[in-house]
């Protein structure tokens, strides 16, 4: 092989290597350009989850709290229709007492 040969086949080796260097290169932007987009994705999908766990359990409270209201609305009337009802006994009581002395 001549020497112009031999240098002509030595550019074609280094052009071939650059090449498949420069391929190498994109093909590994590529792959962190997809896993970079991958973990995004993830996160996104994590953010949503976090935030419908905390919407939900922000319900369940508010649920919780509404039925603790309820209950002691519930209570308190109640506990005043006791009163009511022990109030009209002692008048009836005193009524009959007062009744009976006469």
């Amino acid at each position: 092989m001549s020497v112009r040969g031999e240098l002509e086949q030595a550019v074609f080796e280094k052009d071939a290597a650059v090449q498949q260097a420069v391929q190498r290169s994109a093909d590994e932007i590529q792959q962190l350009k997809d896993t970079a987009t991958g973990l995004r994705d993830e996160l996104e999908s994590v953010r949503f989850e976090k935030d419908a766990a905390v919407q939900q359990a922000v319900q369940r409270s508010a649920d919780e709290i509404q039925q603790l209201k309820d209950t002691a609305t519930g209570l308190r009337d109640e506990l005043e229709s006791l009163r009511f009802e022990k109030d009209a006994a002692v008048q009836q009581a005193v009524q009959r007492s007062a009744d009976e002395i006469q």
